[in-house]
């Protein structure tokens, strides 16, 4: 923090966290000495912010009473997407430090009026991330804070809901939680219709309608292993049984819970997947470095075998030779 404006800022937050400090405390805090803290000090009186000083043993430095810096003016939507901006930072590792994104998340929750300060608090604690990130299909922002707040509260909701076959529903849900993956929105509740666990695209909730009946979330309950699970039982035409040879840890890291799920065997690990094309399998097969042995389907041998002539093919295909210009050019 050597930039002269940086400390200063760093200053102006650090008067308006505590109530008083002494000139040592904030030149360590700083990383400068006294001197140059007074004339921080005048800066900020320059810029017109009352800091007032007390000399003596017991002095120090600290802001007029009553004053707050002005609140920052930020609409619903605006105040959500710089939120989530710094909470996917901080929950997918894309920030340089945690101590930066906690310190910049805080200080916008407390100069955010209360309206917006609690629906924003409920989706930092109800919010979960995968891994795996595109661009967003992003719902509307007054769904997701209500859903934030519901679960947080464990309050049941009534949702107006469409399908993929886009049939209309309405139904009553205790949402569980939220989870962003691949670029979309899930919410995971118990679903009061189906009378079970059930998972909804949040951006074809067209509407939602808050409950006075409220749950109790299940203990230990995962929201991401209950999405990545329940994605790759997605019903698909073909269902796939394969055993690989090698470690489970390294396979997992190769197929995630959303491609297949995995079992521990005595010669192997058994893989499970539903998928929509045979050839993507036996592409995503033949990139394991371990041997497999196919359980079923048996169209899936076909598949690798029609792969391995593609590969075979393009092993034994040279290059053309470029044709020889005759000797007048033409």
């Amino acid at each position: 923090m050597s930039h002269p404006l940086t400390r200063v800022l760093a200053l102006l937050e650090l008067l308006q966290t505590h109530s008083r400090l002494t000139g040592t405390e904030l030149a360590d805090r700083l990383g400068t000495d006294v001197r140059t803290v007074r004339r921080y000090m005048s800066h900020l009186r320059d810029l017109g912010i009352p800091v007032e000083s007390e000399r003596g043993r017991f002095g120090g430095y600290q802001l007029a009473r009553g004053y707050r810096m002005p609140p920052l003016m930020l609409t619903n939507d605006e105040a959500l997407a710089v939120f989530l901006g710094l909470l996917a930072g901080e929950r997918l590792g894309m920030t340089t430090t945690s101590p930066a994104t906690a310190g910049a998340l805080s200080k916008i929750e407390r100069v955010l009026p209360i309206s917006l300060r609690e629906p924003l608090a409920a989706m930092r604690e109800t919010l979960s991330f995968t891994a795996n990130t595109v661009v967003a299909q992003a719902p509307e922002a007054g769904v997701l804070l209500a859903l934030a707040q519901a679960a947080r509260s464990g309050r049941t909701v009534g949702l107006r809901y469409q399908s993929w076959r886009e049939k209309h529903t309405d139904r009553d849900v205790d949402p569980y939680g939220m989870v962003f993956h691949a670029g979309r929105w899930y919410l995971i509740g118990h679903d009061h219709l189906r009378d079970g666990l059930r998972t909804f695209r949040i951006d074809r909730i067209e509407s939602i309608t808050a409950r006075v009946e409220t749950f109790t979330l299940p203990d230990n309950f995962d929201p991401v292993s209950h999405l990545t699970t329940s994605l790759a039982q997605t019903p698909y035409p073909w269902q796939v049984e394969v055993l690989i040879n090698g470690p489970i840890d390294e396979i997992a890291r190769r197929l995630p819970r959303t491609v297949a799920i995995l079992t521990p065997q005595p010669t192997g690990v058994l893989m499970h997947a539903r998928v929509q094309r045979l050839d993507g399998m036996a592409h995503l097969l033949a990139s394991l470095e371990w041997p497999f042995t196919i359980h079923s389907p048996d169209e899936l041998r076909q598949a690798l075998k029609d792969l391995a002539q593609q590969l075979a093919t393009a092993a034994t295909r040279r290059p053309q030779e470029t044709p020889r210009q005759s000797e007048d050019g033409g």
